[in-house]
């Protein structure tokens, strides 16, 4: 008791001194966060000052390009411990300051950080694209690699495109953020499958490679179940896949269609959908959501089928790698997987004989 100095048995001043300090440490812990925010921002707009100087030298007075070079090696001189003045980091803060031309947009682009914004001003030259990808930064705690994935399967031209009935079917604040979890198409490039793959051979690929696929989804899937069972009036039905969304707070009824979308399929979710908010929905979470996920589809054939359904159902397309089925007559010629396993057992046992 004395190393909190108080007297001994006086349990609840001990009790209310640990949950003072436990505060007092989550405060401090938050303003050290918030102060190296604060010195990241302003850092960040320091680079937009020095950019926006060197671009209005550079254009307006014709500075030669080899300036940022000696003010580069002057800067380093005057502060040996500061990094950040390199020529290669001066050339990208004349280009942040041409990109960010407005103090509003700098300071938007300062709430990440500069490596990531070298990323986005690399990759991206469209100024709407930029500060969306950075409000997604913002938003998901992107690492760098996290960002540089999204570019580069442009999930800018692809979040929210499906086709869904979510704003007819749920609250606008959940509709918004529903639409904004689906994508149009899902790109499943870590799949490598024939034209004329079946739903089966595409749902075995995706839980072979259920990070990948996870990941595609987006961030707040919870997998739960493959050909997941329910029971209807004494029959059972398999679900392809289900998820739970934890910000969304509902489950999500995935169902897999190796063929071009058919209305029908919107009448076999409608149903899935049902059976799942009687027999799995806690009273508390949200309504079921409903994603076909197809070859291909029609839009006007979805939002035709989707169409006076009361339950949340998206339809979205999805890209694989495609390979080319082998002809039919050499598909018997070729060794299959145990059988090149075989030899390679018995050459190793060949040559552990020999030495």
């Amino acid at each position: 008791m004395k190393k909190y100095g108080i007297k001994s048995g006086n349990t609840l001043a001990i009790e209310e001194y640990k949950k003072i300090l436990e505060q007092l440490k989550k405060d401090i812990q938050q303003t050290q966060l918030q102060a190296a925010l604060a010195v990241t921002r302003e850092l960040i707009m320091l680079y937009w000052r020095t950019g926006t100087m060197l671009s209005e030298k550079i254009t307006n007075e014709q500075w030669g390009a080899k300036i940022i070079e000696r003010l580069a090696k002057d800067l380093q001189a005057s502060f040996p411990d500061v990094s950040g003045f390199s020529v290669r980091n001066l050339k990208y803060m004349r280009k942040f300051a041409d990109c960010y031309q407005e103090v509003n947009c700098a300071a938007a682009a300062a709430q990440i950080p500069w490596g990531h914004n070298m990323v986005i001003l690399d990759r991206i030259k469209d100024p709407n694209q930029r500060l969306w990808y950075i409000q997604q930064t913002l938003e998901n705690g992107w690492s760098r690699s996290m960002l540089e994935h999204w570019i580069e399967l442009d999930l800018y031209k692809r979040q929210g495109k499906a086709v869904t009935n979510f704003k007819q079917t749920l609250l606008l604040t959940q509709s918004d953020l529903a639409e904004q979890v689906l994508k149009d198409p899902y790109n499943f490039s870590f799949l490598a499958l024939d034209k004329k793959h079946r739903e089966k051979e595409l749902e075995q690929g995706l839980i072979d490679h259920i990070q990948k696929f996870l990941l595609e989804l987006g961030e707040g899937f919870a997998f739960i179940g493959r050909q997941y069972r329910i029971e209807v009036d004494g029959e059972d039905n398999f679900i392809d896949l289900l998820f739970y969304h934890l910000k969304l707070r509902c489950y999500f009824v995935v169902e897999l269609k190796a063929t071009a979308f058919d209305p029908r399929d919107a009448g076999q979710m409608n149903f899935y959908l049902s059976a799942v908010d009687s027999l799995l929905r806690h009273p508390t979470d949200n309504p079921s959501i409903g994603i076909l996920l197809c070859k291909t589809k029609s839009k006007v054939k979805a939002e035709y089928a989707l169409r006076g359904i009361n339950k949340p159902i998206g339809v979205a397309s999805y890209e694989t790698k495609l390979v080319e089925s082998l002809p039919k007559n050499l598909k018997g010629s070729l060794p299959t997987i145990e059988e090149i396993e075989a030899e390679l057992e018995q050459a190793e046992i060949k040559k552990s004989l020999k030495n």
